[in-house]
């Protein structure tokens, strides 16, 4: 069950080249002036459902994955999979301890670093048991260049037992990726895509079409039809983070909402807060939908501080906001891109260095935080800090609480 991003490759690269290539999770010259939205920028027909980032197939796949039954352990999601198919693994078969090498894209916001402390916590656990000798890891601090340069020195040196890969963007590392898995040693790509198929496996939650319908579904069934909402997002040229709003723009488009602006963030909080400002100084507005957490908090203080009614809000499972949601009790999501997934990488080096299979496309189970689920997590997280995330997945693992708690 490969994505249909594959079968785009051809289309898709030549046109996101230059875009991907400038832009990181904090993009300066990329991010639109508060009040010139994405669409009026990079014009009405090349955004969201109308991008060349949307596929139907995929979107509809992703939606229908929502209410699926995953294969695996009901206490261990992260070793869960939504209709798995299976790949053999024997040729990287390997007995005693191996190096796991991981070229991380950065740890540059919270959802980054809770989750790659999950990962830490993981490989620990497998040191102890003498399947990993070392843990060799690479960030490339949201530079494309750079990580195209970690990867090469992973397979330059020729030691690594197996290669792990969290993109930074997704068309500018497709080579680098391709000539991993050219070396010959197992290549686990996850969180965010490239365009190939070349790795052993690819490991994402369910996707970017279904977090964005989420939370766009929920605004849909919480609004009057003519309210207004606002779409802040993190920065372009990132698959899962365009998915989430061309599905978003997909739903609002079918509606009776009105979508008054999209605005590129850089996921910083005195920019939010800042645009929404703006916004709210020109009329109002009635929901907001965001395409990542950061900063969610931010957007609610500046409706505080304009006495303006809290809107129906999109947020995330980060604990600042759940608490925001709590303190505030207004009408709130909580949409979840499951952090635990930083685990299931390093389980699934460890299968394929003992020749077990692996799903070709590992997808992982995606939930949101609803109402109903607000207090409990809020009670499981008390003593954990306000950018940690809700369902990281690590309660079971050694360093648990500290590790994340001490940050």
């Amino acid at each position: 069950m490969r994505s249909s991003r594959v079968l785009m490759a051809g289309a898709v690269t030549a046109a996101l080249l230059f875009t991907a290539a400038c832009t990181t999770d904090a993009p300066t010259d990329a991010v639109p002036e508060a009040g010139s939205t994405a669409s009026e920028d990079a014009g009405a027909d090349e955004s969201g459902a109308n991008s060349q980032w949307f596929v139907q197939a995929d979107y509809e796949r992703q939606l229908a994955q929502r209410s699926a039954v995953p294969e695996g352990p009901a206490d261990q999601p992260w070793l869960q999979a939504i209709d798995p198919e299976y790949v053999d693994t024997a040729q990287y078969a390997k007995d005693g301890g191996k190096k796991l090498c991981f070229s991380n894209a950065s740890v540059s916001n919270p959802w980054r670093v809770t989750a790659f402390i999950t990962m830490q916590q993981q490989v620990e656990v497998l040191k102890a048991s003498g399947d990993i000798s070392e843990f060799r890891v690479s960030d490339a601090a949201d530079d494309d260049n750079k990580q195209i340069t970690d990867i090469q020195a992973f397979v330059e040196a020729g030691d690594c037992d197996a290669i792990i890969i969290s993109p930074s963007t997704t068309a500018t590392l497709t080579p680098a990726v391709e000539a991993a898995c050219e070396s010959g040693k197992p290549v686990i790509v996850f969180d965010r895509g490239v365009n190939t198929d070349c790795m052993v496996t690819y490991i994402h939650p369910i996707g970017g079409y279904a977090y964005g319908a989420d939370g766009a579904e929920f605004l849909v069934d919480n609004l009057e039809p003519g309210s207004k909402v606002l779409a802040l997002r993190v920065l372009p040229g990132v698959d899962v983070l365009e998915n989430r709003w061309a599905a978003a723009d997909k739903i609002f488009s079918e509606s009776e909402i009105e979508v008054v602006g999209q605005e590129f963030t850089g996921g910083d909080g005195a920019k939010i807060k800042d645009i929404v400002t703006q916004y709210l100084q020109r009329g109002d507005v009635d929901g907001i939908w965001m395409d990542a957490g950061d900063g969610a908090v931010a957007a609610v203080e500046a409706f505080e501080d304009a006495g303006k009614p809290y809107p129906v809000f999109m947020g995330e499972d980060e604990l600042s906001f759940l608490r925001k949601w709590q303190e505030t009790d207004m009408t709130a999501l909580g949409t979840v891109y499951s952090t635990f997934q930083w685990r299931t990488p390093v389980l699934a080096a460890q299968k394929i260095w003992n020749g077990e299979q692996v799903p070709v496309e590992w997808v992982l189970p995606q939930s949101p935080i609803t109402e109903k689920d607000l207090d409990k997590y809020l009670e499981a997280n008390k003593d954990m800090p306000s950018l940690h995330y809700a369902k990281f997945g690590g309660e079971d693992l050694p360093g648990y609480p500290e590790a994340w708690s001490d940050r």
